[in-house]
C-alpha cells in the first residue's frame, strides 16, 4: 500500500480504534488509561495499513480490527493484573472481612465491612468490582479465541514476555488448584461461556449461589496470585480452619509446577497452547 493511500486508510479507520477502545474499557478496571489504549490501537492501525495485502481478499476493516484488538490485549496483559492502589484496598477489605467473620461467627454483610473500614457501601462494591474485572480479564487470556483475535503486534521484549507468561502460568495453576465446585464455576462461566443457569443446574444450586461461588473463586485467585507474585500485598496470615484451608490452597498452587511448566502453558507469543 502506497504511503499516501496508507495515510488515507489510517485516517479513515481511526474511529474504528476509538470504538474498540471504548468496548475494551467497559471490560477492564477503571484505572486503565484510555490514552494508553488509544496509543497502542493507533500504532497497530498504522502497522496494519503497512502490512495489508489486498490480494488476500480480506476487507481492511476486518484485518485492522483484528490487529487493533490484539494490540489492546497485548497492552493490557503487559500491565499488572490490578493497580497497586486497587490491590491495597482489596487487602484491607479482605482483612476486615476475615476479622469480622472471626468475631461474628458468620460472613459479614457489605454494610458491616464498610462500617469497620469507615467507608461507604459503594466504596466496597466499587473496589470489589475493580478487582473482579481485573482477574476476569486475566482469565479471558486463557479462553479460546478466534484466530483474528490472536493477531498481535510483537511489542513486548523477551524479559517482559517471560514475566507475563509466568504470571499467566501461575493463574492457570491457581485455577487448577481451586476446590472442585469453584473450579467448575470458573471453567464453565469464563472458559466455556456457559449460562449461569446451566451451571446452577449441573451443581444443583440456584443461580444466586453460582454467583456467590464465582465471587469466592475470584477472591481466592486474587489472594493466591498475590501470595506468589506480590507477597507484600498478600493478606496477613490468620488462625482458624478457614485460614488453614486458604494456606493449603496457596501451597497447592506452588506444588502444581515450576517455572518451566508454567511457561509451557503459553507459547512464545504469550498465547495459551492447546492442552
Amino acid at each position: 500500500m502506497s504511503d499516501r493511500r496508507g495515510e488515507d486508510v489510517v485516517q479513515a479507520h481511526m474511529p474504528l480504534v476509538g470504538h474498540l477502545v471504548r468496548e475494551m474499557l467497559a471490560r477492564v478496571p477503571a484505572h486503565v488509561s484510555r490514552d494508553d489504549l488509544l496509543s497502542a490501537g493507533y500504532t497497530a492501525l498504522v502497522h496494519a495499513a503497512r502490512g495489508f495485502d489486498r490480494q488476500r481478499g480480506v476487507p481492511f476493516a476486518r484485518f485492522a480490527a483484528a490487529r487493533v484488538r490484539g494490540a489492546l490485549l497485548d497492552e493490557l496483559r503487559g500491565l499488572d493484573w490490578a493497580s497497586r492502589s486497587v490491590r491495597q484496598r482489596a487487602r484491607r477489605t479482605d482483612t476486615a472481612r476475615q476479622e469480622l467473620t472471626a468475631e461474628l461467627g458468620r460472613t459479614p454483610s457489605v454494610r458491616e465491612v464498610a462500617a469497620r473500614l469507615g467507608c461507604s457501601v459503594e466504596d466496597i462494591e466499587h473496589g470489589d468490582g475493580d478487582v473482579q474485572r481485573a482477574i476476569v480479564f486475566s482469565l479471558q487470556g486463557f479462553a479460546t479465541a478466534a484466530a483474528d483475535d490472536m493477531v498481535t503486534e510483537p511489542s513486548a521484549g523477551p524479559e517482559e514476555m517471560l514475566l507475563r507468561r509466568e504470571r499467566l502460568g501461575y493463574l492457570r495453576h491457581a485455577i487448577d488448584a481451586l476446590p472442585e465446585r469453584l473450579r467448575v464455576v470458573v471453567q464453565g462461566y469464563f472458559f466455556e461461556e456457559r449460562p449461569m443457569a446451566r451451571i446452577a443446574e449441573e451443581l444443583g444450586v440456584t443461580e444466586s449461589r453460582v454467583s456467590q461461588l464465582r465471587a469466592e473463586a475470584l477472591t481466592l485467585l486474587r489472594d493466591g496470585l498475590n501470595t506468589h507474585l506480590d507477597p507484600a500485598l498478600a493478606s496477613p496470615p490468620k488462625e482458624g480452619c478457614v485460614a488453614r484451608r486458604r494456606a493449603a490452597y496457596y501451597d497447592q498452587i506452588a506444588d502444581r509446577g515450576d517455572l518451566h511448566s508454567r511457561l509451557a502453558l503459553t507459547g512464545a507469543d504469550g498465547m495459551p497452547v492447546a492442552a
